[in-house]
C-alpha cells in the first residue's frame, strides 16, 4: 500500500479502521491490530490495522498516497452532528469505542463520538489466519444480519502486499491466499455485504514483474468469483487507487485483467482508501475508469470519504497530515449516478504511522479531524 490508499494496516491502503483479530487473539471480535511503538520512517499509504510495517517506504509510496491537492480550507467547520447511516452496520469492537467508552469525562469525548465514534466503519481482515478468518468474519455479518444492516469487509492478505512497503505482509503465495480466500467466503453468510477486494492489489501493481501482476490478477478475478458464489448479495468492488495516481485508461486495463468489468466477480470499483481526494474529483476520476473499463452499466462505484473533508493536502503529504477533515458520512444514498456509497473504509482518527504506530488511535488527531 505504498501510496496509494493510505496505511489501514500497512502501506498502500493504511486506512486505518476496525480490523479483525488474527489467530491467538481471542474472542471473534473485530478490532485494529497495531505495532508497539511508532515508525521513525514515515510509511507510505496502507490501511491501518493489522499489517507489519517493513523498515522503509517503497518507491512508490510518493505517488500513491503524495499526489499534490488543493490546500486545506482557511476556514474550520463547527461541531455539528453527523447523520448516521440506517443501512450501514456499525461494528461494536474497534479502538475509537473503546477510547470514548474509557474517557466519558474528556472534553473531546462528545466530538469524537458524536461524528467518529457513531459512523459506521469498515472491517479489515489484515493478517492471514486461515484457521480463525471463517468465524471472525461470520461475527462480524451475522451482527449485521441480525441488525438488517450491511457489513463493509476489507480482505487485505494478497501476497508481495505494498510492495514490501510499511504495510507488507499478506499470505505466503497464491496459492495459500486462493485457500485463505475461500474461508473468508464461507464466512459470508446469505445477507447484503459489502467487500473492498484487497486495496493497492491493483493500483500499486507496477512493482510486479509482468507474470507475477498476470498471477495477481487471476487470483483476484478468482476471489470475485469465489465471494459472489459463497454469497450471491455479496457486492465486491476492485481496487481503482484515486484521482491523483494512475491515469483512468492505465488503471481501467489492469482492472479488467483482474476481473472487475465481469459481473461474476465485480460489482464496480472502490477509490480513495485511506486517502484525502476530494469526493467531486473521485466522482470524475471513477466514472472515466468505469468508461475506460467497459463492462455492463450496472457496475458502480464506492468512495473513501472518511478523512477527504478538506480535499488532499498540500505537496503531497499522506502521513497524518495537518489540515485534514472527515469528509461525508457513510451512504448507499448518493444521489450520483454509478456511485454506489460513500464509505469511511479507514476510520478517522487512527494513525497513519506518524502521530503514533501505524493503526493506532490517536485521540488528538481524532479530534482535529472531528471538529
Amino acid at each position: 500500500m505504498v501510496a496509494a490508499a493510505s496505511v489501514v494496516v500497512a502501506v498502500g491502503a493504511t486506512a486505518g479502521m476496525v480490523s479483525a483479530l488474527g489467530e491467538g487473539r481471542g474472542s471473534d471480535e473485530a478490532r485494529p491490530e497495531v505495532t508497539s511503538s511508532p515508525l521513525l520512517v514515515p510509511p507510505p499509504h496502507q490501511p491501518s490495522a493489522s499489517p507489519t510495517p517493513s523498515a522503509s517506504p517503497s518507491p512508490k509510496a510518493s505517488k500513491k498516497k503524495a499526489s499534490p491537492g488543493p490546500s486545506p480550507r482557511k476556514t474550520e467547520r463547527k461541531p455539528r452532528s453527523a447523520p448516521v447511516s440506517t443501512r450501514l452496520y456499525l461494528h461494536p469492537q474497534s479502538r475509537v469505542l473503546d477510547w470514548v467508552r474509557a474517557n466519558p469525562g474528556d472534553p473531546r469525548q462528545p466530538v469524537i463520538k458524536d461524528r467518529i465514534a457513531n459512523q459506521p466503519a469498515a472491517v479489515w481482515f489484515a493478517d492471514y489466519s486461515p484457521g480463525t478468518v471463517t468465524s471472525r468474519v461470520r461475527s462480524v455479518t451475522a451482527g449485521g444480519a441480525a441488525q438488517g444492516r450491511v457489513p463493509v469487509l476489507v480482505p487485505y492478505a494478497i501476497p508481495d502486499r505494498d510492495c514490501g512497503g510499511h504495510s507488507q505482509g499478506g499470505a505466503p503465495d497464491l496459492g495459500a491466499y486462493d485457500a485463505w480466500i475461500d474461508k473468508f467466503a464461507a464466512g459470508l453468510g446469505s445477507g447484503e455485504v459489502i467487500v473492498i477486494l484487497e486495496p493497492d492489489s491493483v493500483a500499486q501493481a507496477e512493482c510486479l514483474s509482468a507474470g507475477r501482476r498476470a498471477d495477481r490478477f487471476a487470483s483476484l478475478a478468482r476471489a470475485g468469483r469465489v465471494i459472489k458464489s459463497a454469497n450471491p448479495r455479496a457486492r465486491v468492488y476492485y481496487d481503482a487507487g484515486h484521482s491523483g495516481w494512475n491515469s483512468p485508461a492505465e488503471q481501467a486495463g489492469w482492472l479488467r485483467q483482474a476481473g472487475a468489468a465481469s459481473t461474476a466477480s465485480s460489482d464496480g470499483i472502490f477509490s480513495n482508501v485511506s486517502n484525502f481526494h476530494g469526493t467531486a474529483d473521485e466522482i470524475a476520476h471513477n466514472r472515466a475508469v468505469l468508461a475506460a473499463l467497459g463492462g455492463p452499466s450496472s457496475l458502480g462505484a464506492v468512495i473513501d470519504t472518511s478523512r477527504n473533508g478538506a480535499g488532499a493536502p498540500p505537496a503531497g503529504e499522506w502521513c497524518d497530515p495537518a489540515g485534514r477533515k472527515v469528509g461525508r458520512a457513510p451512504t448507499l444514498s448518493t444521489g450520483e449516478s454509478r456511485i454506489d456509497a460513500y464509505l469511511w473504509v479507514k476510520l478517522p482518527g487512527e494513525s497513519d504511522g506518524c502521530r503514533g504506530a501505524p493503526g493506532t488511535f490517536t485521540p488528538s488527531y481524532a479530534y482535529e479531524l472531528a471538529r
